[in-house]
């Protein structure tokens, strides 16, 4: 089980290994979906902000920036392991 045969998730190393195994495979699409979701959080966090609901407004901006934040994280760890590949 050392070696790595290609149909298992690549060996992973320091805070990589927190990415879920499904997650880590398709980094790409799952990055890019964090962001398109996060960009669906903002826009109602803006909404509900124009109609004064602070509280949810507060709400799905912070979810907005966490999603955006994964996003940004899987598509760097994407593009940091095509580079040593």
């Amino acid at each position: 089980m050392d070696d790595w045969n290609g149909s298992t998730t690549p060996p992973r190393t320091g805070i990589n290994r927190v990415i879920p195994p499904l997650v880590y495979r398709h980094l790409r699409f799952c990055g890019s979906a964090a962001l398109a979701g996060g960009g669906v959080a903002a826009a109602v966090g803006f909404i509900c902000l124009a109609y004064v609901g602070y509280a949810w407004a507060a709400f799905f901006l912070v979810l907005a920036a966490l999603a955006f934040a994964g996003g940004f994280w899987y598509l760097a760890t994407a593009r940091s392991s095509s580079l040593r590949a």
